[in-house]
């Protein structure tokens, strides 16, 4: 039985700031772990790093809609919002903001983040002002939760190298940590939109692990060109027919450009349909995939 007390939930700007001003005043530091909902073991997983440094968690949940594109369909996006509470709760979630559209974007609102060339290749080129939407809701939620250290998951490669670089750029007093990719026993990364998959989809969908896992073997053989190490991703691929892959490439970590000669701390990123679901995944070279 859950022997957690429930989290205390805010849904305005001015409850969660009090709420965390008296914390901070108390001596506490502050973990966050913004979320779009429908929670998932990855999610909790980034629950569990806010708690190793910190001394109280912050969770936002906030469908955002500025990071869907005119062809993505916002109302489609998976919600359970009670299921959402009682996952919370068991993890030790000591507060959730639950802002609605209203308050974060007032009538009248029209301010965004505007990133840098990073956010034009890859999932920014799929996904045209996606990251704008990213970092501004990332901005405006910093701003109202103040937290000491925030907790991503190494699944949205591309968010955090976007993330890190605005909070770099702009000298936000906040630590980042990145937690690794949360994985089903056969390797699919954990993402809500894996709701999506037909029984058929989601035998297919760990094809996006397979590749990336051979690979990464390549890369320990001491294979370190770039180009080599994306053919052996695309030939595992093609050993699951469902999977129509969108990129695959291996990219230094920083600005996401191509890299020729792959070192580790490097990445290989891979974006597919499968069946009608997009997914995406990556792999740091010299960590793997379990």
């Amino acid at each position: 039985m859950n022997q957690n007390p429930a989290p205390r939930e805010f849904t305005t700007a001015a409850g969660i700031r009090a709420w965390v001003t008296a914390q901070r005043a108390g001596g506490s530091r502050i973990g966050f772990v913004p979320t779009m909902g429908f929670l998932h073991e990855g999610h909790l997983r980034l629950v569990d790093a806010a708690r190793a440094v910190s001394d109280v968690v912050v969770m936002s949940i906030f469908v955002n809609p500025l990071q869907f594109g005119p062809t993505e369909d916002l109302a489609r996006y998976p919600r359970d919002l009670s299921r959402d509470r009682s996952l919370a709760a068991g993890r030790g979630v000591d507060a959730l903001f639950l802002p609605d559209v209203s308050v974060m974007y007032p009538p009248g609102s029209d301010t965004r983040v505007v990133p840098g060339p990073a956010a034009d290749v890859w999932e920014g080129a799929a996904r045209p002002g996606h990251f704008s939407g990213v970092l501004t809701v990332v901005a405006k939620l910093f701003h109202l939760v103040s937290p000491d250290v925030a907790v991503f998951g190494q699944k949205d490669a591309q968010q955090v190298a976007l993330i890190r670089r605005m909070v770099r750029d702009l000298d936000w007093p906040v630590a980042l940590v990145v937690a690794p990719t949360a994985r089903e026993p056969d390797g699919l990364a954990l993402s809500s939109r894996n709701t999506y998959l037909s029984p058929a989809d989601r035998r297919d969908a760990v094809g996006l692990s397979a590749a990336l896992r051979a690979a990464h073997d390549a890369w320990r053989e001491g294979e370190t060109d770039g180009r080599r190490l994306e053919a052996v991703a695309r030939r595992a691929l093609e050993v699951y027919p469902g999977v129509r892959p969108e990129y695959i490439s291996a990219v230094e970590p920083d600005a996401l450009a191509p890299a020729e000669i792959v070192g580790a701390g490097y990445l290989m990123l891979v974006a597919a349909r499968v069946g009608s679901t997009r997914l995406i995944d990556n792999v740091v070279f010299g960590e793997g995939i379990p």
